[in-house]
Order: structure tokens, then sequence, then C-alpha cells
């Protein structure tokens, strides 16, 4: 009778203990789905405010004197109409087209690429755009899928501006020479993504046509 009651007893402490792993199962399962469905929210919220301020920037050449949106999605997107970006990009061969800011900061790059280095784009030399790489299609992520002789487009103030893809390659985080080194008598482009594999920086140089 006492062997009986201790193997009942056994039994119950293992399916207890079984039901406190299951709902402990259950719980870190909900948490993982919230923050994945969480990271990828913004990421579309991000590529949304990015094509608001596409749309911005596109109309802001077409009217001097256009309002700012106002939308309650994000500050940075209240405060810019369009106006102050810096131009927009096009890339065909991995189909994006973003807005591109004038300055490089966190808060702006989450939602577009942003030029960090170079003058304007009628004056030879280097312009060089960061953006993320979020291994998702979105952003920069792609680029490294682009080879020579593909085509990039900049837009700016109604001119278009056309790159051809001459070099790819990666460099080490800390290594400079992607922005520095160019010749001085002809206009390059220079993209920069990071390669969150190796912690590399992949490097797409580019000539205007």
């Amino acid at each position: 009778m006492i062997q009986i009651l201790l193997t009942k007893n056994k039994y119950y402490k293992k399916k207890h203990l079984f039901i406190i792993q299951l709902i402990i199962s259950i719980i870190i399962l909900f948490v993982i789905i919230y923050f994945i469905c969480n990271y990828f929210y913004k990421i579309k919220k991000q590529e949304e405010i990015s094509k608001q301020l596409t749309s911005n920037y596109n109309l802001s050449l077409l009217y001097t004197d256009i309002e700012s949106t106002n939308t309650e999605q994000d500050e940075l997107l209240e405060n810019t109409d369009g106006s102050n970006l810096f131009g927009t990009i096009e890339i065909p061969k991995i189909q994006i087209n973003y807005p591109i800011f004038p300055e490089l900061n966190e808060e702006s790059l989450k939602i577009a690429p942003c030029k960090f280095y170079g003058d304007n784009l009628n004056k030879n030399g280097n312009i060089c755009i960061a953006g993320h790489n979020y291994d998702n299609g979105k952003f920069f992520s792609n680029i490294v899928l682009l080879g020579i002789d593909d085509i990039i487009y900049i837009y700016s103030n109604n001119n278009k501006y056309t790159y051809n893809v001459i070099s790819k390659y990666e460099v080490n985080a800390n290594d400079l020479t992607p922005i520095f080194e160019y010749d001085s008598n002809k206009k390059y482009l220079t993209l920069v993504t990071c390669n969150n594999l190796n912690g590399n920086r992949i490097i797409i140089k580019a000539l205007q046509v």
C-alpha cells in the first residue's frame, strides 16, 4: 500500500513539474513571438515613414510653398516636409527607392540612408551614403548583390544623376580609406553598410556617368 502511495506521489510530482515546464515554455514562446512581431512592425513602420518622406520630397520639388506633412507616426517625419532632404536614391536591380538624409545620425539612419561625407552632386569628389543592413531586403541589405556596371540613380533638385558600379569590396569597420581615396577629377558615389556576419563594412563604389 505504501509503495502504491509513493508511486502515485512521484507520478503527481512529475505531472506537476511537467505542467510547470509547459507553462514556462508557452510563456517563453509568446515572449519570443512578441519580440519578433515587434521587430518586424518597427521595420514596416520605418519603411512607411521612408516612403512618406520620398513622397514629401517629390512634392517639395513641385510646390515651393508646400506645407509640412502632419502625422503622428514619428517626430522626425512631423518635422520633415521633404525640402530638407539631400535627395532620393534608386537602385533598380535590388528594387529600392529611398530618401537620403543630408546628415548622419542614429535616428535618421533607422528611417532612411544618410549622407555622411561629400559635397554637391555636381562637384568632383566622393559622396558617401550609409544605410542599415537588416538582412531582410530593406534599406541597404541587398547592396552586396550589386555587380560591376549596375546602375544607381540619385535624384536631387529636379536633376537625375546616373552612376555605374565600378567596384565592390569589404573593409574593416575602422578603415576609412573608401571615404578618402578617390580621383579628385571625377564624381564618385560610395554606398556603405554593415556585414552582420563578420562586422566588416560592405563598400559599393560607383562613378557618375
